[in-house]
Protein backbone atom coordinates (compact mmCIF):
# COMPACT_ATOMS: atom_id res chain seq x y z
CA UNK A 1 0.00 0.00 0.00
CA UNK A 2 1.11 3.39 -0.51
CA UNK A 3 1.06 6.10 1.90
CA UNK A 4 -1.96 8.01 -0.24
CA UNK A 5 -3.81 4.31 -0.14
CA UNK A 6 -3.30 4.18 3.89
CA UNK A 7 -4.71 7.75 4.29
CA UNK A 8 -7.77 6.84 2.64
CA UNK A 9 -8.03 3.31 4.34
CA UNK A 10 -7.24 5.03 7.32
CA UNK A 11 -10.08 7.96 6.53
CA UNK A 12 -12.89 5.22 5.57
CA UNK A 13 -11.96 3.26 9.28
CA UNK A 14 -12.90 5.88 11.38
CA UNK A 15 -15.72 7.78 9.37
CA UNK A 16 -17.29 4.38 7.56
CA UNK A 17 -17.91 5.50 4.42
CA UNK A 18 -16.43 7.78 1.35
CA UNK A 19 -18.07 10.40 1.60
CA UNK A 20 -16.79 11.23 5.35
CA UNK A 21 -13.76 10.10 3.97
CA UNK A 22 -13.84 13.11 1.37
CA UNK A 23 -14.57 15.44 3.79
CA UNK A 24 -12.11 14.67 6.14
CA UNK A 25 -9.57 14.60 3.62
CA UNK A 26 -10.70 17.73 2.08
CA UNK A 27 -10.65 15.95 -1.30
CA UNK A 28 -13.89 14.57 -3.74
CA UNK A 29 -15.46 11.51 -3.32
CA UNK A 30 -14.21 10.21 -6.81
CA UNK A 31 -10.81 10.63 -5.54
CA UNK A 32 -11.19 8.58 -2.65
CA UNK A 33 -13.40 5.75 -4.33
CA UNK A 34 -10.29 5.78 -7.21
CA UNK A 35 -7.32 5.56 -4.85
CA UNK A 36 -9.24 2.70 -2.81
CA UNK A 37 -10.08 0.98 -6.12
CA UNK A 38 -6.44 1.04 -6.68
CA UNK A 39 -5.42 0.07 -3.04
CA UNK A 40 -7.77 -2.95 -3.52
CA UNK A 41 -6.09 -4.05 -6.93
CA UNK A 42 -2.50 -3.95 -5.71
CA UNK A 43 -3.42 -5.65 -2.57
CA UNK A 44 -5.36 -8.55 -4.55
CA UNK A 45 -8.42 -8.73 -2.45
CA UNK A 46 -11.27 -6.60 -1.24
CA UNK A 47 -10.98 -3.87 2.07
CA UNK A 48 -14.61 -2.56 2.59
CA UNK A 49 -17.76 -4.49 1.59
CA UNK A 50 -21.09 -2.42 0.97
CA UNK A 51 -23.86 -3.46 3.43
CA UNK A 52 -27.27 -1.84 3.47
CA UNK A 53 -25.25 1.28 1.81
CA UNK A 54 -22.98 1.34 4.63
CA UNK A 55 -18.97 0.03 4.19
CA UNK A 56 -18.05 -2.67 6.60
CA UNK A 57 -14.50 -3.61 6.63
CA UNK A 58 -13.65 -6.98 5.50
CA UNK A 59 -11.63 -9.66 8.05
CA UNK A 60 -8.38 -8.58 5.57
CA UNK A 61 -9.19 -4.76 6.57
CA UNK A 62 -9.41 -5.38 10.01
CA UNK A 63 -5.83 -7.52 10.13
CA UNK A 64 -4.49 -4.81 8.51
CA UNK A 65 -5.67 -1.79 10.60
CA UNK A 66 -3.72 -2.17 13.83
CA UNK A 67 -0.51 -2.20 11.32
CA UNK A 68 -1.60 0.64 9.21
CA UNK A 69 -2.41 2.62 11.85
CA UNK A 70 1.08 2.77 13.36
CA UNK A 71 2.27 4.11 9.88
CA UNK A 72 -0.29 6.53 10.03
CA UNK A 73 0.78 7.71 13.09
CA UNK A 74 4.74 8.05 12.23
CA UNK A 75 3.04 9.69 8.78
CA UNK A 76 1.86 12.04 11.22
CA UNK A 77 4.74 12.54 13.56
CA UNK A 78 6.68 13.22 10.24
CA UNK A 79 4.42 15.69 9.03
CA UNK A 80 4.07 17.42 12.43
CA UNK A 81 8.13 17.60 12.89
CA UNK A 82 8.09 19.17 9.16
CA UNK A 83 5.70 22.04 10.21
CA UNK A 84 7.50 22.83 13.60
CA UNK A 85 10.86 23.04 11.42
CA UNK A 86 9.04 25.58 9.37
CA UNK A 87 7.83 27.79 12.27
CA UNK A 88 9.28 31.16 12.38
CA UNK A 89 12.00 31.73 15.31
CA UNK A 90 10.00 34.28 17.24
CA UNK A 91 7.63 32.22 19.37
CA UNK A 92 7.12 31.04 22.91
CA UNK A 93 9.86 29.22 24.47
CA UNK A 94 7.94 25.92 25.25
CA UNK A 95 8.49 24.39 28.33
CA UNK A 96 7.38 20.98 29.15
CA UNK A 97 7.34 20.15 33.68
CA UNK A 98 6.28 16.51 35.07
CA UNK A 99 3.69 16.58 37.17
CA UNK A 100 5.09 16.03 40.80
CA UNK A 101 6.47 19.72 40.04
CA UNK A 102 3.60 21.48 38.28
CA UNK A 103 1.58 22.88 40.94
CA UNK A 104 4.17 24.75 43.23
CA UNK A 105 6.77 25.40 40.39
CA UNK A 106 4.81 26.97 37.76
CA UNK A 107 3.16 29.49 39.78
CA UNK A 108 6.13 31.07 40.99
CA UNK A 109 8.88 30.47 37.85
CA UNK A 110 6.21 31.91 34.91
CA UNK A 111 5.84 35.54 37.28
CA UNK A 112 9.89 35.60 37.31
CA UNK A 113 10.23 34.51 33.63
CA UNK A 114 7.99 37.39 32.58
CA UNK A 115 10.11 39.52 35.09
CA UNK A 116 13.45 38.78 33.59
CA UNK A 117 12.18 38.12 29.50
CA UNK A 118 9.55 39.61 27.01
CA UNK A 119 9.78 36.14 25.59
CA UNK A 120 6.32 34.11 25.23
CA UNK A 121 6.31 31.29 27.43
CA UNK A 122 4.12 27.85 26.99
CA UNK A 123 3.64 25.46 29.63
CA UNK A 124 2.37 21.82 30.01
CA UNK A 125 2.97 19.03 31.83
CA UNK A 126 3.72 15.51 30.94
CA UNK A 127 5.57 12.69 32.28
CA UNK A 128 9.32 11.60 31.69
CA UNK A 129 8.52 9.32 28.16
CA UNK A 130 6.48 11.97 26.88
CA UNK A 131 8.66 14.53 27.69
CA UNK A 132 11.10 12.63 25.30
CA UNK A 133 8.73 12.26 22.65
CA UNK A 134 8.09 15.63 22.14
CA UNK A 135 11.57 17.35 22.81
CA UNK A 136 12.56 14.68 19.50
CA UNK A 137 9.95 16.21 17.39
CA UNK A 138 10.30 19.56 18.17
CA UNK A 139 6.89 19.88 19.71
CA UNK A 140 8.82 21.14 23.21
CA UNK A 141 11.89 23.03 24.07
CA UNK A 142 13.17 22.15 27.29
CA UNK A 143 11.49 19.41 30.01
CA UNK A 144 11.83 18.90 33.50
CA UNK A 145 11.90 15.98 35.07
CA UNK A 146 14.11 13.88 37.60
CA UNK A 147 14.56 10.68 35.60
CA UNK A 148 17.64 10.57 33.68
CA UNK A 149 17.07 9.66 29.83
CA UNK A 150 19.30 8.02 27.73
CA UNK A 151 18.63 9.44 23.81
CA UNK A 152 21.41 10.42 21.38
CA UNK A 153 19.80 13.48 20.21
CA UNK A 154 19.18 15.07 23.80
CA UNK A 155 21.01 16.77 26.67
CA UNK A 156 20.46 15.80 30.18
CA UNK A 157 21.75 18.84 32.47
CA UNK A 158 21.87 17.95 36.03
CA UNK A 159 20.29 20.97 38.08
CA UNK A 160 19.94 20.23 41.96
CA UNK A 161 19.71 17.28 43.98
CA UNK A 162 17.82 16.31 47.25
CA UNK A 163 17.13 13.24 48.95
CA UNK A 164 14.36 10.83 49.26
CA UNK A 165 11.58 11.63 52.33
CA UNK A 166 8.80 9.57 54.25
CA UNK A 167 5.86 11.17 54.81
CA UNK A 168 3.22 10.58 57.39
CA UNK A 169 -0.16 11.88 58.56
CA UNK A 170 -0.04 14.96 60.90
CA UNK A 171 0.18 14.09 64.02
CA UNK A 172 1.61 10.61 63.71
CA UNK A 173 5.22 11.65 64.64
CA UNK A 174 6.07 13.06 67.67
CA UNK A 175 8.13 16.80 67.23
CA UNK A 176 11.29 14.60 68.97
CA UNK A 177 10.80 12.34 65.60
CA UNK A 178 10.72 15.18 63.51
CA UNK A 179 13.98 16.39 64.05
CA UNK A 180 15.43 12.90 63.20
CA UNK A 181 15.66 11.25 60.39
CA UNK A 182 13.67 7.84 59.68
CA UNK A 183 15.52 4.81 59.47
CA UNK A 184 14.83 2.18 56.31
CA UNK A 185 14.57 -0.08 59.39
CA UNK A 186 11.72 0.86 60.76
CA UNK A 187 9.44 1.25 58.21
CA UNK A 188 9.54 -2.60 58.61
CA UNK A 189 5.65 -4.16 58.90
CA UNK A 190 4.88 -0.80 58.41
CA UNK A 191 1.71 0.04 56.37
CA UNK A 192 2.99 1.98 52.76
CA UNK A 193 1.84 3.73 50.16
CA UNK A 194 3.16 1.92 46.96
CA UNK A 195 4.31 3.35 43.22
CA UNK A 196 3.37 1.41 40.34
CA UNK A 197 6.03 -0.91 39.08
CA UNK A 198 7.28 1.18 35.80
CA UNK A 199 8.53 4.15 37.85
CA UNK A 200 12.32 4.47 38.50
CA UNK A 201 12.09 5.91 42.11
CA UNK A 202 10.21 2.35 42.53
CA UNK A 203 12.72 0.11 41.51
CA UNK A 204 15.45 2.14 43.33
CA UNK A 205 13.69 1.37 46.44
CA UNK A 206 12.82 -2.26 46.22
CA UNK A 207 15.56 -3.85 46.64
CA UNK A 208 15.91 -1.96 50.05
CA UNK A 209 12.47 -2.56 51.03
CA UNK A 210 12.49 -6.49 49.99
CA UNK A 211 15.69 -6.63 52.73
CA UNK A 212 12.72 -5.59 55.87
CA UNK A 213 10.97 -8.39 57.71
CA UNK A 214 8.44 -7.87 57.74
CA UNK A 215 8.46 -6.40 54.49
CA UNK A 216 5.96 -3.36 54.61
CA UNK A 217 2.66 -3.83 54.03
CA UNK A 218 1.95 -2.32 50.66
CA UNK A 219 -2.17 -2.55 50.01
CA UNK A 220 -1.90 0.51 47.58
CA UNK A 221 0.09 1.13 44.39
CA UNK A 222 -0.44 4.70 42.42
CA UNK A 223 1.08 6.12 39.67
CA UNK A 224 1.20 10.20 40.71
CA UNK A 225 3.49 11.17 44.11
CA UNK A 226 0.47 14.26 44.88
CA UNK A 227 -2.47 11.61 44.80
CA UNK A 228 0.64 9.75 47.45
CA UNK A 229 0.35 11.87 49.64
CA UNK A 230 -3.55 12.50 49.25
CA UNK A 231 -3.46 8.97 50.84
CA UNK A 232 -0.98 10.03 53.09
CA UNK A 233 -3.04 12.51 54.55
CA UNK A 234 -5.80 10.70 54.59
CA UNK A 235 -4.12 8.04 57.12
CA UNK A 236 -3.85 5.23 54.45
CA UNK A 237 -0.35 4.40 55.28
CA UNK A 238 3.20 6.10 55.22
CA UNK A 239 5.12 6.94 51.41
CA UNK A 240 8.45 7.64 50.12
CA UNK A 241 8.53 10.75 48.01
CA UNK A 242 10.78 12.39 46.79
CA UNK A 243 11.52 15.90 47.71
CA UNK A 244 10.42 17.87 45.40
CA UNK A 245 7.16 16.84 45.23
CA UNK A 246 7.08 18.02 49.00
CA UNK A 247 7.66 21.53 47.95
CA UNK A 248 4.80 23.90 49.97
CA UNK A 249 3.09 20.45 51.24
CA UNK A 250 1.79 20.60 54.65
CA UNK A 251 2.73 16.64 55.16
CA UNK A 252 5.24 16.27 57.70
CA UNK A 253 8.17 14.40 56.45
CA UNK A 254 11.82 12.97 57.75
CA UNK A 255 14.88 12.61 55.76
CA UNK A 256 15.01 8.99 54.82
CA UNK A 257 17.84 6.81 56.62
CA UNK A 258 20.33 5.59 55.04
CA UNK A 259 20.13 8.87 52.69
CA UNK A 260 18.96 8.31 48.64
CA UNK A 261 19.75 10.98 46.44
CA UNK A 262 17.44 12.09 43.36
CA UNK A 263 18.14 14.69 40.70
CA UNK A 264 16.49 17.14 38.75
CA UNK A 265 17.40 17.32 35.40
CA UNK A 266 16.59 19.54 32.81
CA UNK A 267 16.17 18.27 29.40
CA UNK A 268 16.82 19.52 25.63
CA UNK A 269 18.07 19.00 22.21
CA UNK A 270 21.85 18.63 22.39
CA UNK A 271 22.25 21.72 19.78
CA UNK A 272 20.23 24.12 21.54
CA UNK A 273 20.99 23.67 24.73
CA UNK A 274 23.05 26.78 25.38
CA UNK A 275 20.40 29.05 23.81
CA UNK A 276 20.03 32.49 26.39
CA UNK A 277 16.23 31.99 26.66
CA UNK A 278 17.12 28.53 28.14
CA UNK A 279 19.78 29.62 30.10
CA UNK A 280 17.64 31.58 31.42
CA UNK A 281 14.62 29.58 32.21
CA UNK A 282 17.44 27.26 34.22
CA UNK A 283 18.08 30.26 36.24
CA UNK A 284 14.26 31.06 37.45
CA UNK A 285 13.59 27.49 38.18
CA UNK A 286 16.50 27.02 40.00
CA UNK A 287 16.05 30.67 42.04
CA UNK A 288 12.52 29.10 42.91
CA UNK A 289 13.36 25.55 43.80
CA UNK A 290 16.46 25.70 45.79
CA UNK A 291 15.44 27.50 48.79
CA UNK A 292 12.65 25.20 49.02
CA UNK A 293 14.53 22.24 48.69
CA UNK A 294 16.93 23.00 50.90
CA UNK A 295 14.05 23.49 53.96
CA UNK A 296 13.59 19.71 53.44
CA UNK A 297 16.82 19.03 53.72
Amino acid sequence: MRLRHIEIFQAIMQTGSVSGAAQLLHISQPAVTKALQHAELQLGFALFQRVKGKLVATEEAKTLEPEVAQVFEALRRVQQLAQNLRQPLERPLRLLVIPTLAQYLLPQVVPLWHQRSRQPLSIATQHSREIVQKLVLQEADIGITFHPVAHPNLLMKPLLQGTLRVIASPGQWTEQELQQPCSLASLAGQKLIGFDSHDPMSGLLNSHLQQLQPPPQIQTRVQNYQLACALVEAGQGLAIVDPFTLMGSPLPSRALEPRISITLYAMSRAEEADQPGMQLLLECLTRVVKPALACTL
